[in-house]
């Protein structure tokens, strides 16, 4: 058993956060609010068709659009209250229960390599702290050759951008962009929110 994630331990908190963000979610769809702006750039980086997991899916906002966008899409998430309201909200895409510190995809019938990752929403620094280092070397190991992911989180949430990048390194992962945000503004030391785009080698790189 890996230490229960953070977003874990505040349900465990207050047993109706979950429910409280899926209609927060669904309030903002409903007032028309712009939800898609991480699965635009996801998009663009992805060949029509590619294989897509969405890491901390929540209750499938990214997934969805990309899966409208003619992707076929995995979303992930350790909280089944948020996979619910997924599967209830945007069927088509697979949705799964499962932290990703230790989720077998294969012992769910899911195969991987996947083309991209895509882990936005706040989701890495809502890892337990032991784990992160962890769940990039398995977002690096359920990439093909050549993947990319795309990994967006406020850098004043307890995991710095510095030690996310040493993570990466860590884990095997080329750093190709920084940005400020999800519409690629660059990044500065001083930037409050990270979008990392990073990169697996090819084969025979």
């Amino acid at each position: 058993m890996v230490e229960t994630s953070l977003w874990m331990q505040k349900v465990a908190e207050d047993p109706g956060h979950s429910d409280w963000y899926v209609e927060r979610m669904r309030g903002l769809a409903r007032a028309g609010d712009d939800l898609a702006g991480e699965a635009r750039l996801v998009d663009a980086m992805a060949s029509r068709g590619s294989r897509i997991l969405d890491a901390g899916c929540g209750p499938g906002r990214v997934g969805a659009a990309l899966a409208a966008a003619g992707h076929d899409v995995v979303g992930v998430d350790v909280d089944p209250v948020l996979i619910a309201a997924a599967r209830e909200d945007h069927p088509g895409p697979r949705w799964v229960v499962g932290d990703l510190a230790e989720l077998d995809l294969s012992a769910q019938g899911v195969d991987t390599p996947f083309d991209l990752v895509v882990c936005a929403g706040n989701v890495m620094p809502f890892l337990a702290p032991s784990t992160r280092g962890a769940v990039l070397s398995r977002f690096h190991g359920w990439l093909a050759p050549g993947g990319r992911a795309a990994v967006g989180f406020g850098t004043d949430r307890g995991y710095t951008a510095d030690d996310f990048f040493a993570d990466a390194a860590a884990a095997g992962f080329r750093t190709d962009h920084a940005f400020a945000t999800w519409d690629l503004r660059p990044f500065e030391p001083d930037s409050g929110f990270l979008v990392a785009v990073l990169s697996r080698a090819p084969e025979g790189a």
